[in-house]
């Protein structure tokens, strides 16, 4: 009887407890600008702002640190936000839970469109929500129970009888474009119909009391402070002041202005007038440019005394708000914070000039495409304190109750502009620490001159530019590729689309230096090669000037110039290899001069000559292959049905034999072996620096590493010399005794890494010698690990000998696209911990791989498997956590780790004082200003969507948590939704009556 092997149960579930106390996978906080925003609010007594997105998403953010989110199940764009003032509810955690309450909007038989809500007043008692509608009419709706309260509706027709018979304007007013409520006196609201008339409503006595007969298409309505005038922009451009103070059913018009000529312009789409305590007010207007000359700019005006100033913005404005000084928030305007298409700015108006504010959170990553990424965690406090910047931030609502980060972390992005931005990664927010520039080295389209931010003086309108986004790069060839930094020396290595590698030193000091280029000819003078892509930047002759901070002093250029696959920075050896299509090699930066350059092309590998920017292809090349793979597959199907039957039996009994031997494998596919004709095959994948035993088994040396596309890893032995003589003496690379390991089905290799006796990964350069990391183990055997997209092979040095593998692929069928090592410390034990390899399939799917068993711990699914650009993107840290970009504009962070978790912990304390019953005006987010200390205040969102045959709006209640606290933010959400019921006593009030 043949007996098999099987784990203890008691081994089993003590393995178990470990692998909880290690893994956890969470997603913890979304950093960068949200996607297609759609809707602004603030909330001055809170101190939060609240965004929504064209995805149903709802994003609020107040001091850094102190950040919530929401998302609707359908995904719907929020079109409106608006806090409701007096709400209070129960909370537990970080994120919003959507409770559907929902009130339907009714609707006629005319046209769907007749009651979707075009306008939206939050009232300052808390009890009140008026719905203006595309038909005219105004709902009022109790809160937060969204009753309907019929007898005060507001219907078109009563408040067309109210009108002057005389006004021509009487039949069709068209929309509801603004509700304004009375800042002195909250009985009465102001109703801006579309066709430009406005009506002052008195509440108690459901009549109007006063009509304002503007003739343009009405934007926007703002009422004074003080109650007496109201300010109202149209679409012609123009904005029209109107006293309403006094006895009289109509208003007089004091002023009317064109800003910005007598040319057409544009319509001023939103207006907001506030008084200073000494001085003139401050006036800010959206749109209203001139047509033909300068109607595709995004600008907002703010005019105060004899300043006057356009702000130029780079894309499309969302909306903006002014946060005020004093303890009431009714002080002089500090700060304009304006949400665009792609950024959030927000300007000092307290400052001379009108300077930009860096904001902590919601910047924008996506201000040149993000090319790459690279992390780097524990961050020595040098290096840190030197590209870190910080300013004051005029948003502080809530607190940050996460605990301070245990480490200072970098992350560093790539742009297509040829930038590199350093971000603290460490807490909740992505925070801006430091911009680097690669294209002064180089001679590019752009003018060095050219200053946008500054306009012409006498110049008509006053433009000023603001906002860092810009998507557009002046040269393409100077996209960052790759990154590597090392965090002990203060090296950095930049690697681009056009082959272009630098090595930069960080400094203190400005200096103005000559950047020498070393060519690396990948191609060693082979024939028969054309390259047909783009050609090689041309480096400035001149010296250049270099800001403090990282400044570039070597330069290595490939030949031919193609995208740059594979970097590695070894600072302690000075060394630095890179990798192409085409081949790598090995740079000395300390002598700047090349050690190594091998070329890895492949005879058949004709498309990668011809670059990422070529728009040539082989397509009969591409049908010649698929043929092949075809042919090859039905020749080996004939030749198994050949000869299956006099091999089955010798088949079968070496199964046995093998089932006999060890444990039960998963069933495993067949993956047929890629063809050496396949494109691409001498790509460089990945490149390693390790100091392990290369020639024998007694003598350990640096060694350099690299693997291809094709399966194949090459093996380099290094010669340094001494110290002392290190600038003077070469440095000499070998081939090692097994000079190229070829993987059998020629998987492409994308990690190497080796092990020391221990079965650990070997220290980074320099760790050690900073006692960081204790010394590795030269005493037993090593082993190399070898990382294809279809298994994780282990194989021991210096014989290169195949010890274990772990069939990826063979198992489910998913391919390995991304791969890091991390240590996953236990999270209840300090001192407890283990090495491993996180791993990114081609499924989206994320996998703990042990170290040095290479055995599969835990799987969790993560990207949707069609989200191909964000698994491209996936960036892993050393300690279990990674990143990836959701949108353009958004990273995702999540962890692996149970221990390492980074998550926003927050605080959003709840006012005591009760409201007296006499309420004033409340601000633009609905709040009062002299009892702005409510219980709290309520956030509700709008969005619609139409059936054939009506049109509903859903509120939805929503309970924002943070932490254990005792106290949260009531949120309600009018939402899309396809709902086929509508309230029958709503659809009474419009019975018989058709606009």
């Amino acid at each position: 009887v043949r007996m098999k092997r099987f784990r203890r149960h008691g081994q089993e579930s003590h393995r178990d407890r470990i692998k909880q106390e290690l893994y956890g996978f969470n997603k913890t906080v979304e950093h960068g600008f949200p996607h297609q925003p759609s809707a602004l609010v603030f909330s001055p007594s809170l101190q939060l702002l609240a965004i929504g997105t064209r995805s149903g998403a709802i994003k609020l953010y107040g001091a850094p640190g102190v950040e919530f989110m929401g998302l609707h199940d359908e995904n719907a764009a929020v079109t409106q936000v608006h806090f409701l003032p007096q709400q209070v509810s129960g909370c537990s955690k970080h994120t919003f839970n959507l409770l559907t309450d929902p009130f339907l909007v009714p609707s006629v038989s005319a046209s769907p469109s007749v009651t979707r809500v075009t306008a939206v007043l939050t009232h300052s008692s808390g009890d009140l929500l008026f719905l203006g509608t595309e038909g005219g009419h105004v709902f009022v709706v109790e809160v937060p129970g969204f009753r309907e309260l019929e007898e005060r509706n507001i219907s078109l027709e009563n408040v067309t009888n109210s009108l002057p018979e005389d006004y021509g304007g009487r039949r069709s007013l068209e929309h509801v474009e603004s509700l304004q409520e009375n800042p002195v006196n909250p009985r009465q609201v102001l109703i801006g119909y579309g066709r430009g008339i406005m009506v002052i409503w008195d509440l108690e006595r459901q009549s109007a009391v006063k009509h304002i007969p503007a003739t343009q298409q009405l934007e926007s309505v703002w009422w004074t402070e003080d109650g007496g005038h109201v300010l109202s922009s149209h679409s012609d451009g123009s904005y029209c002041r109107w006293m309403v103070a006094g006895e009289g059913t109509q208003s007089e018009q004091e002023k009317s202005e064109v800003p910005y000529g007598h040319f057409p312009c544009k319509a001023i789409s939103k207006i907001i007038q506030l008084p200073t305590e000494q001085g003139p007010p401050f006036l800010f207007l959206s749109g209203g440019m001139p047509r033909a000359s300068y109607g595709d700019r995004h600008c907002i005006s703010v005019i105060h005394s004899k300043t006057h100033v356009a702000l130029d913005f780079t894309s499309r404005i969302i909306d903006f708000f002014v946060i005020r000084d004093g303890p009431d928030h009714t002080g002089d305007p500090s700060a304009l914070v304006v949400l665009v298409e792609e950024e959030l700015v927000v300007i000092d108006l307290q400052t001379e000039g009108w300077p930009v504010i860096q904001t902590p959170y919601l910047v924008p990553l996506h201000c040149s495409a993000i090319t790459c990424s690279h992390h780097v965690s524990a961050i020595p406090l040098k290096l840190w304190e030197k590209v870190l910047s910080a300013g004051p931030w005029p948003i502080t609502g809530g607190q940050n109750l996460s605990p301070d980060a245990p480490q200072r972390d970098l992350l560093l992005t790539g742009h297509e502009d040829g930038t590199v931005r350093f971000w603290d990664a460490s807490g909740v927010c992505l925070y801006p620490m430091y911009k680097l520039s690669t294209a002064g080295v180089f001679l590019t389209d752009a003018e060095p001159n050219d200053n946008m931010n500054q306009c012409t003086e006498g110049e008509w309108p006053p433009f000023r530019k603001v906002g860092c986004f810009d998507p557009y790069s002046d040269d393409p060839r100077l996209g960052v590729q790759k990154i590597h930094l090392c965090k002990y020396s203060g090296y950095l290595t930049v690697a681009g689309t056009a082959g272009q590698i630098l090595v930069l030193e960080l400094n203190d000091e400005a200096a103005e230096q000559t950047v020498e280029a070393t060519v690396a000819d990948l191609l060693q003078g082979q024939e028969g090669f054309r390259w047909k892509g783009h050609t090689r930047l041309e480096v400035k002759e001149e010296p250049v000037r270099f800001p403090p901070g990282f400044q570039p002093f070597a330069l290595v250029q490939c030949q031919p110039p193609a995208v740059v696959t594979a970097l590695t920075l070894h600072s302690e050896w000075k060394l630095v290899t890179f990798g192409t299509s085409h081949g790598f090699g090995l740079y000395d930066y300390q002598q700047k001069s090349n050690v190594l350059v091998r070329c890895t092309l492949n005879p058949s590998d004709q498309l990668a000559m011809e670059g990422p920017l070529s728009r040539v292809k082989s397509i009969k090349k591409s049908l010649r292959q698929s043929f092949r793979r075809i042919r090859r597959s039905r020749v080996s199907l004939r030749k198994h049905h050949v000869n299956s039957a006099a091999k089955v039996q010798e088949a079968n009994a070496r199964l046995e034999a093998e089932l006999a031997e060890m444990e039960l494998a998963p069933v495993q596919r067949k993956i047929e072996a890629r063809s050496s004709d396949d494109s691409f095959t001498g790509l460089v994948r990945t490149l390693y620096f390790a100091d392990t035993f290369l020639s024998d088994s007694s003598h350990h040396t640096p060694s350099l590493w690299a693997g291809t596309n094709g399966g194949s890893v090459f093996a380099y032995q290094l010669r340094l010399p001494p110290v002392e003589r290190r600038a003077e003496d070469p440095v000499s690379a070998h081939p090692g005794e097994t000079k190229e390991i070829q993987l059998m089905h020629r998987a492409p290799i994308v990690g190497i890494v080796v092990l020391d006796g221990h079965g650990s990964p070997l220290p980074e350069p320099l760790e050690v010698a900073h006692d960081l990391a204790r010394s590795a183990d030269m005493q037993g055997c090593h082993q190399l690990l070898v990382i294809s997209e279809e298994q994780f092979k282990v194989f021991t040095l210096p014989k290169v000998s195949a010890k274990m593998k772990l069939k990826l692929t063979a198992i489910d069928g998913s391919r390995v696209r991304r791969v890091g090592v991390a240590w996953f410390g236990s999270s209840r034990s300090e001192d407890y911990g283990e090495s491993g390899l996180t791993v990114l399939t081609n499924q989206g799917d994320l996998h703990v791989v042990s170290l040095p068993g290479v055995k599969l711990q835990v799987q969790y699914p993560c990207i949707r498997r069609e989200d191909v650009s964000g698994i491209a993107s996936c960036v892993f840290t050393k300690h279990g956590q990674g990143f990836y970009l959701i949108s353009p504009s958004e990273f995702e962070r999540f962890s692996l780790s149970a221990r390492c978790v980074v998550e926003p912990r927050s605080l959003v304390e709840v006012p005591s004082q009760t409201p007296s019953t006499t309420l004033p005006r409340a601000q633009p987010d609905g709040l009062s200003v002299k009892h702005r200390y409510t219980p709290t205040a309520s956030l509700y969102s709008v969005c619609y969507i139409a059936t054939h045959d009506h049109l509903t709006a859903r509120f939805i209640i929503t309970n924002l948590t943070h932490g254990n606290c005792q106290s949260s933010l009531c949120v309600c959400c009018l939402t899309c939704s396809f709902l086929t019921a509508v309230l029958q006593e709503i659809q009474k009030s419009l019975e018989g009556y058709q606009p």
